[in-house]
């Protein structure tokens, strides 16, 4: 299987499946000497890991991150830093349940790629989808870690951020927008009111064994001008591409996205003033932070759709591998709405982009 890599400079290659002894990746192309331990990677780890409210899989994992390989604790500088080469990270699979997937071994769930993917390759591992599984987003979330890193090194303190903007037909009230928030409930939903409403919603969702999807935005800021390309590495074109590897991603947009269809010309134009410091001043980034495929300096604003899980309680019309029609009822432990732990891989595919394009662009300039 090719494709298990993605960055030009900052390369992240990833490995393993969901029910493998464990998954992993290898960070190349990281400069050396930033400090890095496998506590400045944990915590992120800690947003997206499973099992932690019963609005997300109840499969536990403590995906607790080693570091292989890419590091020295270099005794001038006081600290454990990164050495240039590869970054090796491993993280073990401690809690999979096989058994729960006995019954769709020879069944496609519809709506999950376990169609596509036989057809593919011949082959499929139908314990918790194998390599497909929204496991490997793990080793995502480990490689943004260090990307985070990466621009901190470069531009002082960035931050990227993740909100749950709607889920299902519920979306938050923009006036209630709190940052804050966001750390306050199991959704990472910006709106306090709008977090308590999904509570009683998800829930339902949940006991029915249905599932739901959700829009995710993620902002960055702290991050200058000039990064990007006008042509076949365009910012915005490789932030798209990112946020939909990730899986069960269905759409994406940056800035006003499809809204901008609306607008005319001149709602739409992002004015400019000259600011007191010598540098351009927007009134509005209907853009998103980026014009002509390079960065403009304002926070970077994507959204991206995720589907309803596939994985459901309720029957559905399946066919075998052999061809035989049959339904489908699918156990076990999965998310009732997957875009809630989207939230970290979003953020951590965003701050991949970033940081690849940051190096590339210290590289062609003076």
């Amino acid at each position: 299987m090719s494709h298990n890599t993605f960055g030009h400079l900052f390369r992240v290659t990833t490995f393993g499946e969901s029910h493998g002894p464990a998954i992993g990746c290898v960070v190349d192309g990281c400069p050396p000497g930033i400090e890095l331990t496998e506590a400045d990677i944990q915590p992120w780890m800690e947003k997206r890991r499973p099992g932690q409210s019963k609005f997300v899989t109840q499969r536990q994992e403590p995906d607790a991150v080693k570091i292989l390989s890419g590091v020295f604790q270099d005794e001038r500088m006081g600290a454990q830093v990164t050495t240039g080469t590869p970054i090796g990270l491993l993280i073990e699979n401690t809690d999979q349940r096989s058994k729960d997937y006995g019954n769709i071994r020879d069944k496609f769930r519809p709506g999950h790629a376990d169609y596509t993917y036989d057809v593919k390759y011949g082959v499929r591992d139908y314990r918790g989808g194998g390599r497909q599984s929204a496991r490997e987003t793990a080793t995502r979330v480990a490689a943004g870690a260090i990307a985070r890193k990466v621009l901190d090194k470069l531009y002082g303190k960035i931050t990227i951020r993740g909100a749950l903007v709607q889920m299902g037909t519920q979306k938050i009230n923009r006036a209630n927008w709190s940052w804050d928030e966001g750390n306050n409930n199991p959704f990472f939903c910006p709106d306090a009111k709008a977090a308590a409403d999904w509570e009683a919603y998800l829930e339902g969702i949940r006991k029915n064994g249905s599932s739901v999807g959700a829009i995710i935005e993620l902002v960055a800021e702290g991050i200058p001008a000039g990064l990007g390309a006008p042509v076949y590495a365009k910012l915005d074109n490789e932030l798209a591409s990112a946020l939909m590897s990730i899986n069960a991603v269905k759409g994406v947009e940056i800035g006003d996205g499809f809204a901008t269809a609306a607008l005319t010309g001149e709602e739409n134009a992002d004015e400019m003033r000259m600011g007191a410091d010598g540098k351009p001043v927007f009134l509005a980034n209907h853009s998103g932070g980026i014009l002509g495929g390079i960065s403009t300096g304002q926070p970077i604003v994507a959204r991206f759709a995720v589907k309803p899980t596939s994985s459901i309680l309720s029957p559905r019309k399946t066919i075998e591998k052999s061809g035989a029609e049959t339904d489908i009822v699918t156990k076990g432990r999965h998310d009732p709405c997957v875009g809630i732990r989207a939230v970290p891989v979003g953020e951590a595919m965003m701050a991949c982009v970033l940081a690849d394009q940051a190096l590339r662009h210290r590289g062609q300039i003076g």
